[in-house]
């Protein structure tokens, strides 16, 4: 089974058959039809993977329509603009593994900022967003103005002069984002580095700290955003990088509107989590599906996978080969269709 078209579809199909290959699989298969049959698709990203440059095939996605919604941590948003605006300055350390201490000082001192294996440079990342982010603080605690956290980053992204891209906006998933106006969720926007200016700028008496929506206020929103989004009759689903607030924050929603607001909720439609951390006593991250349930999180009824793996490896994969199925859905289908065929007759 294979096709010119459909390069990465045929790839998993073919050879991805047990363990987290099959996971990965059945979750794409499954992503696939809740799209195909009008159904929406909602995001939680957790952990740093727009410093792993996730955004080169999430942006695609959401151009594309795979994606209708995201919940991020703050520095997952900022990262994305910060590889837009500063890309050629960031330097890779394939050897973090064995770096010294002293080796890890010298990127301190050189004013960069490691993330696993790569690193953010401070004077063209931080500090060129902090001077024209700071203004619209000051400018909104003037007028006394109220956004939420990704609203002045989406108004800042889109402000940037193409010619001071450094990074293809192409790969940039939160320029596209906020063409598109997606709806955003950033829980525990507090803890970024973006965070820690805005608080300490607070600090300074330069702005108001109520400028910003807080995360009750987001949820008060996301009721609305998940009403809207679950609103076609496939529904919403859920596909979690991570664990964490990112997922835990916006997963909650349903059971909130059905058991704080006393009123009917439409259960999401699908659960995916790309995960490398073991299930343990009391950990969000290694939670199985299933534990949601006991949450109203989930129903029994939900297609539910968790690939144990690592998301810059397998998120990539699915979108990928989802972006093939969106090309060309009747060879996909048929493919998926001969693929099912050949593991029934297995059984």
């Amino acid at each position: 089974m294979s096709s010119q078209n459909l390069p990465i579809l045929s790839f998993v199909l073919d050879n991805y058959k047990n363990y987290n290959s099959r996971a990965l699989r059945d979750a794409t298969i499954a992503y696939w039809r809740q799209i195909e049959k009008g159904g929406r698709m909602f995001w939680a990203i957790a952990g740093a993977m727009s410093s792993a440059q996730l955004g080169i095939t999430l942006a695609p996605a959401i151009r594309e329509g795979l994606i209708h919604g995201i919940s991020c941590t703050g520095a997952n948003i900022e990262e994305s603009l910060f590889r837009l605006v500063a890309h050629h300055h960031y330097k890779d350390f394939p050897d973090y593994r064995y770096l010294r201490k002293e080796d890890d000082t010298k990127i301190l001192n050189d004013r960069m900022r490691r993330v696993t294996d790569t690193s953010i440079p401070e004077d063209e990342a931080f500090r060129v967003v902090e001077k024209q982010i700071v203004p619209m603080w000051k400018s909104a605690s003037d007028k006394g103005e109220r956004r939420f956290w990704h609203e002045y980053l989406y108004e800042l992204i889109q402000k940037v002069d193409p010619k001071d891209y450094q990074g293809n906006p192409e790969d940039c998933w939160l320029l596209e984002a906020a063409r598109k106006n997606l709806p955003i969720v950033v829980p525990g926007h507090e803890d970024s580095t973006f965070g820690n200016i805005f608080a300490s700028h607070v600090k300074f008496g330069d702005c108001s700290a109520a400028i910003v929506k807080s995360g009750v206020e987001y949820m008060v929103d996301f009721y609305d955003r998940y009403e809207e989004l679950s609103a076609v009759e496939a529904g919403v689903g859920f596909f979690q990088i991570g664990g964490g607030i990112a997922g835990d924050f916006p997963i909650c929603v349903v059971p909130s509107i059905k058991y704080d607001l006393e009123k009917p909720a439409k259960p999401w439609a699908y659960f995916c989590q790309i995960s490398d951390s073991t299930t343990s006593y009391g950990s969000y991250s290694g939670a199985t599906p299933n534990e949601k349930i006991t949450w109203d999180k989930l129903t029994e009824d939900t297609p539910m996978f968790v690939i144990e793996s690592d998301a810059t490896i397998v998120a990539p994969l699915v979108i990928r080969a989802l972006l093939e199925c969106k090309k060309y859905p009747a060879e996909a289908n048929a493919m998926i269709a001969a693929c099912e065929g050949v593991r029934e007759s297995d059984k």
